[in-house]
């Protein structure tokens, strides 16, 4: 079977290992809106526990800045011209930070691990079309899968496949929860309520960190981060509020970057409960909520209206329109369902500043249409308890749930699958709506199916566009990548998914 080969560059590592280590190291302080929910990469269903952790762990394949595929574990790969088998080459001379050797044996016992449905892994839908996983030798693996899929390796680069010590796993089981134990530049040291600490690995297979540890802090209120990043208690601040942009600019301490994401907001709508079930309330609350108003008011323009479920920079991206702001026509619908004079329901979300703002608006919105919507804000543990606590949609009490996903692969696949499926009901996944469609259902099964990118961007041009027409979303927009850092900190940066990467942290000019 004739292999199509890929490379990476030669000798990146062996450059960035030859670079100096910063004689004056200290921790790093990052500052985060919510709190991390649990520690276990292949289980975890938010963008800022999985970034966070990737100073733990690693996967074969990682992603740079600009969001192309970058050698991690593994040095290169070979691919079939069917796209059903993968040949990688691993790194040698790696350890966990439990001291376990890094092979093909813990390469295999991961991608077990993460493929068995009886594990019951959120992330499993990453490598559902595994068949099974052949050891060549210490260092060389070969993947088969039951169908083609191109997409294998951004897959694999996405930190729901990071890898975890299999002597951790077998040591903690479960509770590796609380035990992460991975490959990376920094290990593990506490996380407890609203802080997140690794310290510097002095074994580490590449270049040892530049900064002592890190110490990821959570705090919700925009302005007390802003305050803390302005008094030195945080160096770095991601995902950084919008309204206080103009603000921190005008501060010399302070670099401000804005960057387009691949992260798009929403609310979804339980379509298996009244008034949801009926696709004129659907369509009749996004003619009601006036998207350009969503950008300005909630993100002060750092975002544009969406036009699609899916965002322009994600690979098959298909602009299939805007449901434009019409209450009128709102109120018609909602009239000819009828709740002429309106219902009342619930939206729920996290508890940040910009969250609470997000969904305070939409209530403003709908209350213009006679949709009186309580607002509740939730602890993140909390708020993920009620999505994913329901083991059928009969149990869930969700009504709207106000929401974002960046499909951290760059690929349409896993910015529709996890969301749109019928599979993907939660536990297992985030179709929080609990939509279902054959069409949908057969498009994203071809997509995947072939290797062959003209079929798979018609296959996802269906997706987009039956959901569209469907209306489980209030769609609302796309946002921009803005964060902020002293400017004595370099090498720190925010990925198009919203995550940040801290590996090249380093403080200069003190």
């Amino acid at each position: 079977m004739r292999f199509v080969k890929r490379y990476f560059a030669a000798g990146l590592v062996s450059v960035l290992a030859a670079m100096p280590v910063w004689a004056e190291a200290k921790p790093l302080a990052v500052g985060v809106e919510f709190n991390l929910t649990k520690l276990d990469p292949t289980n975890i269903n938010d963008t800022l526990t999985m970034t966070s952790l990737r100073t733990v762990y690693q996967g074969l394949l990682g992603f740079d800045k600009d969001y192309k595929i970058i050698p991690l574990l593994a040095e290169r790969y070979e691919a079939s011209s069917d796209a059903k088998e993968f040949t990688f080459y691993l790194r040698k001379g790696v350890k966990f930070h439990d001291g376990t050797d890094f092979n093909a044996e813990a390469v295999k016992f991961n991608l077990d691990r993460l493929a068995n449905p009886e594990n019951k892994l959120s992330r499993r839908v990453l490598i559902s079309m595994l068949d099974h996983v052949d050891i060549v030798d210490d260092y060389t693996i070969k993947i088969y899968l039951k169908e083609p899929y191109g997409a294998l390796p951004s897959s694999l680069a996405h930190p729901g496949t990071m890898m975890i010590s299999p002597a951790a796993i077998k040591k903690y089981g479960k509770d590796i929860d609380r035990h992460p134990v991975g490959t990376g530049p920094f290990k593990f040291k506490n996380w407890s309520g609203d802080i997140f600490e690794v310290t510097k690995n002095e074994n580490y297979w590449g270049k040892v960190a530049d900064v002592d540890g890190v110490v990821i802090r959570s705090v919700p209120e925009s302005g007390a981060r802003f305050a803390m990043l302005q008094a030195g208690e945080l160096q770095f601040v991601p995902d950084f509020p919008s309204e206080l942009v103009e603000v921190a600019k005008k501060i010399p301490t302070l670099d401000v970057t804005t960057a387009p994401s691949i992260y798009e907001f929403y609310t979804s709508m339980n379509v298996m409960k009244k008034p949801f079930d009926d696709i004129r309330v659907r369509k009749a609350l996004n003619y009601a909520v006036n998207k350009e108003a969503f950008c300005k008011v909630v993100l002060n323009g750092y975002c544009e209206p969406a036009t699609s479920s899916i965002p322009p920079l994600l690979r098959f991206y298909t602009n299939v329109g805007q449901y434009e702001y019409n209450p009128e026509k709102a109120k018609q619908l909602l009239a000819d369902a009828g709740y002429a004079n309106g219902f009342e329901t619930e939206v729920f979300s996290r508890n940040s500043t910009a969250v609470i703002r997000a969904m305070q608006f939409l209530q403003q919105e709908l209350a213009k249409v006679n949709v009186k919507v309580t607002v509740t804000p939730l602890e993140a543990g909390v708020e993920a308890d009620r999505v994913w606590g329901a083991e059928t949609p009969e149990k869930s009490d969700v009504q709207l749930l106000y929401s974002g996903w960046s499909a951290s692969t760059g690929d349409a696949d896993y910015g529709l699958r996890p969301l749109f499926a019928s599979e993907s009901f939660p536990p297992n996944l985030y179709n929080t709506s609990y939509y279902k469609n054959e069409k949908v259902d057969q498009a994203l099964a071809e997509g995947v199916k072939t290797a062959d990118d003209t079929k798979r961007a018609e296959a996802y041009k269906i997706v987009q566009q039956t959901v569209f027409e469907d209306a489980p979303w209030i769609f609302l927009g796309e946002k921009q990548n803005i964060s902020v850092k002293t400017k004595k900190l370099s090498g720190v940066y925010m990925l198009p998914d919203g995550g940040f990467s801290l590996d090249g942290a380093k403080f200069t000019g003190e």
